[in-house]
Order: C-alpha cells, then sequence, then structure tokens
C-alpha cells in the first residue's frame, strides 16, 4: 500500500469518530499551547526584569559611607565628600561615564494652600545621565548652573502637576527654598520608577549641589554614582572605587560600594529555573496527552480486530496495517498541535492590544519544538497500538465480534 493511500484510509477512519478523536487530540492542543505560553512567559518576564534593572542603571555602581549607629556628628570627616567624586573621576578616567554625588536635605514649600516638607536633591550636570532620567518640559540643570551656583530648580512630574497643574506649566515659575527664590527649569521623571527606593520620590526638587551645600551643617554624599563604560568593567571598577574610599578617608571607615550585577545575575538565574519548572509542567501534559493517544488508539484496534482481519485476508502486509495505525496516531497528535501552536501564538501577539507597556517576544524555536513534540508523541504513542494491530492473527480475526 502506497504511503498516499494509507494517509486517506486514515483520514477517513478518523473522521468516521470525530468526536473521539477531537477529544484526544485536545490533550496534545493544550500541551503544545503550553509549551508556547511558558517559553513566552519566561522570554517576556526575563526581557522585561533585566529591562527594568538595566533602566536603573546595570552599569552603575553605588558608595556611600556606612556610619552605622554613631552620630552623624562624630563621624563628619567619613562621609563621601564632592571632593572624592572628583578623585574618583580623575583616577579612573575613561573607564567611566560619568560619576556624580547626591546631597539630600528636607525644606518646606506652600502646597494646596498649607506647608508641606518636600525633600530637596542637590547634584551636578551629570545626575540625569547616570540615573537615566527623563526631561518631560524645560531642561536638565547645565554645567554652568552648577560653577555658578544658579538659583535654578526641577521638579518630580508629580509635584509639578501638584503645584501647578501640569509639567509645562511649570516652567519658568519660582517656588521659595531656605528663604531664597528658585526659578523652575525643567520637570523630570524616572526612566525606570523606583518606587521610593533611591534618593528620589514622587514629591522632589533637584537643585545645583553646589547651593545645596550652603543650607546643610555638613557635607554628605550619600550616595555616589559611577557609571561604568562597559558593563564588564563593573566588578573591577567597584574594587577601585572602594580603594579610593578608602585611601582619601581614615583606617577602619567603612564604605559601602555596590552594584547591580549581583541583582541581574539573580534575575537570570531565577528566569532559568521558572522556565525549567514550567516547561517540566508543559512535558507531563504532553505525556498524559500521549497516554490518552495509546489507550484511545488501543481500544481502536479492538474495535476494529474484523476489519484487520478482512484486510490481512485479501492480501494486506502487517507493515501496511502497522503504517496505517501509525499514520491515525500521528495525524491526531499532529492535528491537536497545530491547533494548540495557532492558541499559543494568537495568545501572546493579542495581547499588545490589551496591554501596551509590555513586548512580547515569541520564540521560534518553541514552535518548531512544539511541532517536533507532537510528532513524537503520536509516534512513540502510537507505536504499541499499531504494532498490537499488525500482530494479529488473520483467521482469529475474522472470528472476532
Amino acid at each position: 500500500m502506497r504511503f498516499g493511500e494509507a494517509v486517506r484510509f486514515s483520514m477517513q477512519a478518523l473522521a468516521a469518530n470525530r468526536v473521539r478523536t477531537m477529544l484526544t487530540a485536545l490533550g496534545l492542543l493544550i500541551g503544545n499551547a503550553s509549551v508556547i505560553l511558558v517559553v513566552t512567559i519566561s522570554l517576556t518576564s526575563r526581557e522585561y526584569i533585566l529591562e527594568q534593572i538595566s533602566g536603573v542603571g546595570s552599569n552603575l555602581i553605588t558608595a556611600y559611607f556606612d556610619a552605622g549607629n554613631r552620630e552623624a556628628s562624630s563621624v563628619t570627616g567619613d562621609y563621601v565628600k564632592l571632593a572624592d567624586v572628583e578623585a574618583v573621576k580623575a583616577q579612573l578616567g575613561n573607564r567611566v561615564k560619568a560619576a556624580t554625588g547626591v546631597m539630600s536635605d528636607f525644606s518646606s514649600i506652600v502646597m494646596d494652600g498649607r506647608l508641606r516638607d518636600i525633600k530637596v536633591i542637590g547634584s551636578d550636570d551629570q545626575y540625569a545621565r547616570v540615573r537615566n532620567l527623563i526631561v518631560v518640559a524645560g531642561r536638565h540643570m547645565d554645567a554652568s548652573d552648577v560653577a555658578l551656583r544658579q538659583r535654578v530648580a526641577l521638579l518630580t512630574d508629580y509635584l509639578a502637576r501638584g503645584l501647578y497643574g501640569s509639567q509645562s506649566a511649570a516652567i519658568g515659575q519660582t517656588l521659595k527654598l531656605y528663604g531664597l527664590q528658585f526659578t523652575v527649569v525643567g520637570t523630570f521623571k524616572e526612566k525606570t520608577d523606583t518606587f521610593g527606593l533611591s534618593e528620589l520620590s514622587r514629591e522632589s526638587i533637584l537643585i545645583p549641589v553646589t547651593v545645596l551645600r550652603y543650607f546643610v551643617p555638613y557635607e554628605r554624599i550619600d550616595p555616589m554614582y559611577v557609571q561604568a563604560q562597559r558593563l564588564e568593567d563593573v566588578e573591577p571598577l567597584t574594587q577601585q572605587v572602594r580603594v579610593i574610599l578608602q585611601g582619601r578617608h581614615r583606617e577602619g571607615a567603612n564604605y559601602f560600594v555596590g552594584n547591580l550585577a549581583g541583582i541581574l545575575d539573580a534575575a537570570k538565574n531565577i528566569s532559568v529555573v521558572l522556565t525549567i519548572v514550567l516547561i517540566m509542567i508543559a512535558a507531563i501534559a504532553l505525556a498524559i496527552s500521549g497516554i490518552g493517544i495509546m489507550n484511545i488508539m488501543l481500544v481502536t484496534v479492538t474495535e476494529r480486530t474484523r476489519e484487520i482481519g478482512v484486510r490481512l485476508a485479501v492480501g494486506a502486509r502487517r507493515h501496511d496495517i502497522l503504517m496505517q495505525f501509525l499514520l491515525e496516531a500521528v495525524l491526531i497528535s499532529l492535528s491537536g498541535g497545530l491547533i494548540g501552536v495557532l492558541l499559543g501564538v494568537a495568545v501572546p501577539l493579542s495581547l499588545p492590544l490589551f496591554v501596551d507597556f509590555v513586548v512580547i517576544q515569541v520564540s521560534k524555536a518553541s514552535i518548531a519544538v512544539a511541532f517536533g513534540v507532537s510528532f513524537a508523541v503520536g509516534l512513540i504513542f502510537g507505536l504499541l497500538p499499531a504494532n498490537r494491530a499488525a500482530r494479529l492473527n488473520p483467521t482469529e480475526a475474522l472470528r472476532y465480534e
């Protein structure tokens, strides 16, 4: 019997029991859809997590003095200073994109008819670049603002809306800090929201650090940010920044110097483990569906014993019987697998219609694997029923009722 005839006979046999065929293929449909969705979820979540971390700064080094339980007034000389920031820039040279320091304080402003304590952050013209800040309206402070101690201020977009109704309306306005008038030159927001876990909060005002320095009791940079030129330099530069700080201060002063490389590695490892676990669950679903195919095909062989006997009696070879029943199992598996693949691709591709901030990646490899697994499941789990059908005795098969 030719292969084309075997396919035609198999299709006719499956069409004669449509409901059974559809229910049997349902397991592969669910399994294949699960495989594609699992890989898609894993890739998307991994890229999203890494993008969020990179948005904060994957090549960012953070440093500050750890005072422990000691009073601030007793360790003022140990704090990171503006001179330390300049020393890091000078000693590390072109291995860093930028280095900047942050000085923080609080000041009262009138908001909604009452005084509010607002966080004031002092920094320089490198701060927006290092912290991946997006200027929504106006401009960021420049080097001349810092050098000439200009009384300029930038507001977070949330604070700008609260004070003036919109970000653009805030530009050119004046507000009083420390008894002085500051001109609002820009509004900004974080590229990746740190949810208040950094020095920035929803209501923050950014001014030149050279101005803020005169309104705080002692000079304290907390933290200092160093942006490495290359990602592979982050770890060695982290150690060098620690050495520079310790060398410029008294022996025994404790400085925290860290980076996000550990968090990046942890996110990657979690993503790999999550992918493995989810793929194992999908594999179990595929194995169960394969057992279902084998069970149904064994029942089919029993029901069609007399038909098999007739075909053997009129000259069909055992190889022909084996091929037909094996083809039926593979066709059931591939039909369910195909629908499962279409469903698994359709769900993530349609998601951007409802959620616009997540980029969905559908892995072509997962589609190929799903098809391959469908074929393998039909072939492997269909082999036992097909072999049993091929080994039937023609005489006993013809007597079967």
